[in-house]
């Protein structure tokens, strides 16, 4: 049941990397959330990605509170985070040769698997299709948070939908407010956007939704190639993240491949642009910079970093009260996939209404 607060507290979860165990702040905070979740409450959990609403992902009662709270459409999925290869075994009813293969050479870490789910798996949480997605999370706080249920979590962003991704807990106060019944905060997330997705029901495995860990990397992992994903828009999804629009600040985007040229356009015309730019330095860019319409904002040219920062950006560039923003186009390859699908999915036309104001369906 929903918590009786005007806005949920926010409790530090930090844990030394020397340390064997939770201190003691940590320890107390856990066993909170222990409590909220097993009375049916929503947590907002941190992980290495980005940060999420969980709720237990057995539950149907609580899951369905995971949508109403995000305003997400019945027919987008949710991954379940577990603690180990043990516990994602018993969501599978099989459990293929290649999730075994991810799992013992990537987790803890980024990527998520899509298996054929277990019949107690709840249709709610997986769009009424016969696939889970699932994941461990590279942050020990939440693993422990885990183990102590003894069950998994059903936990996608915890951001309206659509929107932004949160990677700090303000960024989840700021969206969700009293939606969320308890918020554990362990600073920033180290990736900054959300895990690879990769179906392992299919020969070779494919990658859904590009992420932190590279088709190059799970190559190397996998002993084989990944396939390009096949699409049917009359099934069920199997992965979240697969909306033409998403990702998205509330201040319209644009990536350009000649951003100097458009941004000095913007001003002309009159408007107030932000600027993300890997090209801070260069003497035209400075120049621009001198303009009182635009924020020029410096970002890094190795893809680790620009995407452990490139949501924190938007998040607070997006309060700026900005006509537009402008984004570099950022290189071809492998390694910048990810960056280029968000950046292509939040600057994705707003044609249609959001569901932001979205509840779900009542067969989920």
């Amino acid at each position: 049941m929903p918590m009786d607060h005007a806005l949920p507290d926010t409790l530090p979860v930090r844990w030394p990397a020397g340390a064997t165990a939770p201190p003691a702040e940590t320890d107390a905070a856990l066993d909170r959330a222990v409590t909220v979740l097993r009375a049916g409450g929503l947590v907002a959990i941190p992980t290495e990605t980005v940060y999420g609403l969980a709720g237990l992902a057995l539950s149907e009662s609580s899951v369905e509170r995971i949508f109403i709270a995000k305003g997400r459409l019945s027919t987008n999925p949710l991954i379940v985070h577990v603690d180990g290869v043990e516990m994602a075994r018993a969501l599978a009813s099989e459990w293929p040769v290649a999730a075994e293969r991810i799992a013992r050479a990537c987790w803890p870490g980024p990527v998520t698997v899509v298996v054929p789910k277990a019949p107690h798996v709840p249709d709610i949480v997986t769009a009424g299709g016969p696939t889970v997605a699932i994941r461990c999370p590279d942050q020990r706080v939440t693993r422990e948070l885990i183990a102590r249920l003894g069950e998994p979590l059903a936990a996608p962003s915890a951001n309206r939908s659509l929107r932004l991704s949160p990677t700090t807990a303000a960024h989840v106060l700021e969206s969700l407010g009293a939606k969320v019944d308890l918020i554990l905060d362990a600073g920033s997330c180290g990736r900054g956007i959300e895990s690879t997705v990769v179906d392992c029901t299919v020969s070779p495995p494919a990658i859904l939704r590009p992420g932190p860990l590279s088709a190059t990397a799970l190559a190397a992992a996998l002993g084989e190639t990944l396939a390009a994903p096949t699409t049917d828009p009359s099934a069920p999804a199997r992965s979240p993240g697969q909306a033409a629009r998403h990702y998205a600040p509330r201040t319209p985007l644009e990536i350009s491949p000649s951003a100097a040229e458009r941004v000095s356009a913007l001003l002309r015309a009159g408007k107030r642009v932000g600027w993300l730019t890997t090209g801070a330095a260069d003497a035209r860019t400075r120049r621009i910079a001198t303009s009182a319409e635009v924020v020029v904002v410096p970002m890094p040219d190795d893809p680790v970093t620009h995407a452990a920062m490139l949501y924190a950006v938007l998040h607070a560039i997006d309060k700026r009260s900005l006509d537009w923003i402008i984004v570099d186009e950022p290189p071809a390859g492998d390694d910048w996939q990810a960056i280029h699908d968000r950046l292509t999915r939040a600057a994705s036309p707003d044609e249609a209404p959001t569901d932001d104001d979205a509840s779900p369906s009542s067969s989920g």
